[in-house]
């Protein structure tokens, strides 16, 4: 059995090594003089090769010179100047290409008095019209959108979840586990939006997936039937790679950036966001293991065995949750010193 587990996992190993979370595209526009912008357009990019999104703004939005483009990172940046003489009130933003996509893309204006409106535009509303401000609502739609994408499109996050699931024993336990992981998360994610902690993101990634090959070699102790610290206290390294994970959840909020009038309730509903997300993760594992366990196949089975069906899934989710986490673990540790 083992030795078929190793031979899927490293099947699998490179397609899913590939699967990285969707990010958006994201379009800044910041107010330099009484009617001049600069604008900066970000698309994601693997290689040479980017999403075919491109900006479409009014008439009477001028552009002065064509922009400048390179790829930086993950992403392909074009960057021009634009003018327009009441400030871009009233006109229209939207972005070509996006309702043929699977993506969204945030929209970000700034002026120089401090004023900011930030919109998240989705395939099926993929423009806008300025306003002067941006209402409380529209903030807290964006954000709280950006935190459920963020945790169902984490790959990486989702995996440390579903092995906490399968270590636990018993919903009391899962229930403190996921409230020590809720808050560590919570409070690093707080801690480096407001500038308290800057922790570059390439170690975080690569500790991140340290993380979820701990727990899943737990997973393997507890089968054997050992009693280590992880297993009779899992709410506590939940807690201490929870802190980790908050760093990675950040990184990718500055990389969104939060408007400057409501930091506190853009960080707020991003991280309700990541929960409900979280949350809708776990009942769906829950919900599947209940079918599972209702299949009469596999309620024999049990009978026969003295095995539940959560025991018998454990075996898979380790190696697989594993064997997916410790490439991870390579690629991104070489890639901090490449």
């Amino acid at each position: 059995m083992k030795k078929i587990l190793i031979l899927v996992v490293t099947l699998l190993l490179p397609a899913l090594s590939q699967a990285h979370e969707l990010r958006p595209a994201s379009l800044s526009i910041i107010q330099t003089a009484a009617e001049t912008f600069d604008v900066t357009w970000r698309v994601p990019a693997r290689g040479d090769l980017r999403l075919s999104l491109n900006v479409g703004l009014s008439d009477d939005i001028h552009a002065s010179g064509l922009p400048v483009a390179q790829f930086v990172g993950a992403y392909y940046v074009e960057r021009w100047q634009v003018s327009h003489p009441a400030e871009l009130i009233g006109s229209r933003i939207e972005i070509e290409g996006l309702a043929k996509t699977m993506t969204d893309a945030l929209v970000r204006i700034s002026w120089l008095d401090g004023r900011e409106q930030m919109s998240r535009l989705l395939p099926d509303n993929p423009s806008l019209t300025i306003e002067a401000l941006a209402g409380t609502g529209e903030v807290a739609a964006t954000y709280f959108g950006l935190g459920v994408e963020h945790i169902l499109l984490g790959i990486d996050h989702l995996l440390f979840v579903l092995a906490l699931v399968v270590l636990v024993s018993g919903w009391r336990q899962l229930v403190a586990t996921i409230t020590a992981f809720t808050l560590a998360h919570s409070i690093t994610l707080a801690l480096a939006v407001l500038g308290v902690v800057s922790v570059p993101q390439g170690p975080v990634e690569a500790v991140i997936a340290l993380s979820i090959v701990f727990v899943a070699v737990e997973i393997l102790h507890k089968l054997e039937g050992r009693k280590t610290l992880a297993i009779r206290k899992p709410w506590l390294v939940a807690f201490g790679f929870g802190l980790l994970h908050g760093l990675g959840f950040a990184g990718a909020l500055s990389e969104i950036g939060v408007p400057e009038h409501a930091i506190p309730l853009s960080l707020a509903v991003f991280n309700l966001g990541v929960e409900a997300g979280q949350l809708a993760f776990i009942l769906a594992v829950s919900a599947l293991m209940l079918l599972l366990r209702q299949m009469p196949l596999v309620h024999q089975w049990e009978i026969r065995t003295g095995h539940t069906a959560t025991v018998a899934s454990a075996l898979p989710v380790a190696y697989l949750v594993g064997g997916l986490a410790a490439w991870w673990l390579i690629d991104r540790t070489i890639a901090l010193v490449v």
